[in-house]
């Protein structure tokens, strides 16, 4: 935490790193292409995730209106993990029945295939081998007659070492040591080793200011994380509009900023159209390429677009589509997969669907 504050110190002397301003960011061609083999009898709800493994095999999120997972949570228990293979034909179900899940949040493939589950209701991440059989589980589902921590509180419950409190995302530096976004409720990175053995926390719940630039360290929930190859670590900070970078120890290095300008009087999706919309708006999603030069992707709800972001700069080199329902339009995009710089895999939460965009160049 002294690190922390350290990091902090000197990005408040400093002045904040903008991604990039807005006029010279092109909007760039893509196309849509139908990929899953949607079923009757096995239609997708509230797809929150997607992830695709160094086969090619792809991972869906899916909240479906019914489940057997059980377990008294806050709502209705629903969470179904579907693979597909890479033409997308169904496979099979993975994890069906783990009592660690009860409102799955994300999904990510480490760079072993290993599938790990991040369940935002039962504050677990679990890793599953290629096989489905779990191999270790994080933080501890409450107990059936206990009242769920996850609940709103105020003040919020005082975090405790290597349990979850609205958990959403996860990732790995390249020692293997596992980074959680302890999102909702939390509102902070926890670090654990190889072993799941608990390593530190970093960061607080707080507001990011009127611009967004103020009090690094501190989130308004921590939605998305992701780790590139120079050990930068990104936390898509939704509620304070912004993406905050770390080193592999907390340390604050810089803001990134989705500032492109839009039309501010364009409807929203879902939603009022508000009289006074910030420049700023809020990254929901991280994905980060394998590819020699490395890019983040990321969305927000309103426009409703994806950013390609290069690294480890942090420079906007153009945005794809907008919030709507037809195919190339996003309805609340929650989570990415981008196993190459020109294929990106959108799970399009509110349009209960998941899209596989094939990007081109500008010409």
């Amino acid at each position: 935490m002294k690190q922390l504050w350290i990091g902090c110190l000197l990005a408040l002397l400093g002045t904040p790193a903008f991604a990039q301003m807005g006029p010279s960011v092109p909007d760039l061609p893509f196309e849509s292409v139908p990929f899953l083999k949607i079923t009757p009898d096995r239609n997708l709800g509230e797809v929150l995730s997607v992830a695709v493994n160094s086969m090619g095999r792809v991972v869906v999120l899916n909240h479906p209106g019914t489940s057997s997972t059980g377990g008294p949570v806050y709502g209705n228990a629903t969470t179904s993990i579907f693979e597909y293979d890479e033409k997308g034909n169904f496979v099979r179900e993975i994890a069906h029945g783990v009592y660690g899940l009860a409102y799955a949040h994300s999904v990510r493939f480490d760079k072993y295939d290993n599938l790990w589950i991040v369940d935002k209701a039962a504050m677990t991440v679990i890793k599953l081998n290629p096989e489905g059989i779990v191999l270790m589980n994080l933080g501890r589902r409450d107990e059936g007659p206990d009242e769920p921590r996850y609940r709103h509180a105020d003040p919020p419950p005082t975090p405790v070492d290597g349990f979850f409190n609205g958990a959403t995302d996860v990732a790995w530096d390249a020692d293997d040591n596992i980074y959680v976004s302890d999102g909702y409720f939390n509102s902070e990175i926890a670090k654990f080793d190889k072993h799941g053995n608990w390593i530190k926390r970093w960061g607080s719940a707080g507001k990011g200011g009127v611009h967004a630039n103020e009090n690094p360290g501190q989130f308004s929930n921590p939605h998305n994380i992701g780790i590139d190859r120079a050990g930068n670590v990104y936390a898509a900070d939704r509620g304070n509009r912004r993406i905050q970078v770390f080193d592999l120890d907390g340390n604050f290095k810089k803001f990134i900023f989705l500032n492109v300008p839009y039309n501010k009087m364009r409807h929203p999706v879902l939603g009022n159209l508000l009289p006074d919309r910030p420049d700023e708006t809020a990254p929901w999603t991280i994905c980060i390429t394998n590819t020699p030069t490395q890019y983040l992707y990321t969305t927000d709800a309103e426009p409703g677009r994806l950013y390609k972001i290069a690294l480890p700069e942090g420079k906007i080199v153009g945005v794809y589509g907008e919030s709507g329902h037809e195919l190339g339009q996003f309805n609340w995009a929650h989570g990415l997969a981008c196993p190459s710089e020109d294929t990106i895999y959108v799970a399009d939460m509110n349009n209960w669907r998941v899209q596989k965009l094939v990007l081109k160049s500008k010409k």
